[in-house]
């Protein structure tokens, strides 16, 4: 595998000790970002916080994000303190009472079930959010259909319809579907509508898979859309899932051929919103450690780096090899299949699996595509060993 390791991650790697450390390009993540904006021009853009909530992550994309996802009230908080007035849609199941007092300062607010609802006091926006069951190819992680908790299939959604005095389609009392005008509200569930407590229905969020490519994300918006039209809303959260190959770190999920087919779908006065996360993020991120150790056991051979995957658990998660680079320090290493472990006191700590590398203690092994699901979803604490350094390119 053969990677281009930028001039100053280089920098940082020269003055590598045994601690390990992040560095983000933050320059090239704002050039991915801008890219990306305006391939879907006429599509808002949603970044979704649990990627990677580094704050020079999160004001790096600002300038080019319509708005922030966000999953927890610790997410929200952080967002807020950060960055001036951003929009910040909330979602996530099972939230508790704390957050969803949160709801009033929040741009949108994703209601996950009829239960979650009828719990929320406005003034709110909301999103009803969706799990249909729906044909899902190539996906690394499907999030709809009956084996997953999240959101709500269509009778929860009749339910919140109710709740908000929304027509029910199919429903004997409301023969067709009349247009509901944007920001209707139940004043049985919430007050008065824009009153004080108003919760207004302001249309559908889906998110039903990960891992897919553009033509295969497409055909599940369609899908989105023509859910959400039957129940006569205008605005649509398609989520994220864009494709992100940590085999081939070469592609690149085609942002132009979404976005174009995006447009096509949409209506006039049709709100269409995506929140990509790792497919903005993976690629700025590189995790840089040291070779402590070389060596054979019952004849396989294992680098044993000073880092783990508690400070990257990334390849664990998701089953794969980590794209790394050798930076050489010591000389030339013996080459050959060799399998990249960390120093936690478990057989799970790997990198990668019997990769071809020329590895010697003292070289820099730097691992590429770590600016996603990296350094924030793994377990720090295990075994108390240093926290990473951080470095930003700028």
């Amino acid at each position: 595998m053969s990677l281009d390791v930028p001039s100053g991650v280089r920098r940082v790697a020269d003055s590598l000790d045994d601690v390990p450390a992040y560095v983000y390009d933050l320059a090239g993540l704002s050039r991915h970002a801008a890219a990306v904006r305006a391939a879907l021009a006429g599509t808002e853009l949603c970044y979704a916080v649990k990627a990677n909530p580094d704050p020079e992550v999160l004001r790096a994309l600002a300038p080019y994000a319509d708005g922030f996802e966000v999953s927890s009230g610790g997410e929200f908080e952080h967002v807020r303190a950060l960055l001036p007035d951003p929009r910040l849609s909330f979602g996530g199941p099972g939230k508790t009472g704390a957050e969803l007092a949160l709801a009033p300062s929040a741009h949108r607010w994703h209601v996950e079930s009829p239960a979650e609802l009828r719990r929320l006091r406005g003034p709110a926006d909301v999103l009803l959010r969706v799990n249909l069951d729906v044909p899902v190819t190539g996906a690394a992680l499907a999030m709809g259909g009956g084996a997953t908790p999240f959101g709500m299939d269509p009778d929860g959604v009749a339910e919140c319809l109710a709740l908000l005095g929304h027509p029910v389609p199919g429903d004997a009392a409301s023969p067709g579907l009349p247009e509901l005008r944007p920001g209707h509200v139940s004043a049985g569930l919430t007050g008065e509508p824009d009153g004080p407590g108003a919760l207004r229905l302001r249309g559908v969020h889906a998110h039903l898979a990960s891992g897919l490519a553009a033509p295969h994300l497409l055909t599940l918006a369609e899908a989105v859309l023509a859910y959400g039209r039957s129940l006569g809303l205008r605005e649509f959260n398609l989520g994220g899932g864009m494709a992100v190959s940590y085999t081939r770190p070469e592609e690149r999920f085609d942002w132009a051929a979404y976005g174009a087919g995006l447009r096509a779908l949409a209506r006039p006065g049709e709100t269409l919103r995506v929140e990509p996360g790792r497919a903005l993020t993976a690629y700025c991120g590189w995790y840089l450690t040291t070779v402590l150790d070389v060596k054979r056991v019952h004849g396989e051979r294992f680098a044993v780096l000073s880092g783990g995957t508690h400070h990257l658990r990334t390849p664990v998660t998701k089953g794969h090899d980590q794209p790394f680079a050798v930076l050489p320090r010591s000389g030339e290493g013996e080459d050959g299949p060799v399998t990249l472990v960390g120093r936690l006191c478990t057989p799970k700590d790997v990198f990668a699996r019997r990769v071809t590398a020329a590895l010697a203690v003292g070289d820099i092994v730097a691992f590429a595509m770590a600016g996603a699901y990296a350094w924030n979803i793994s377990h720090h604490d295990f075994l108390m060993h240093p926290k990473p350094e951080f470095h930003y390119l700028r």
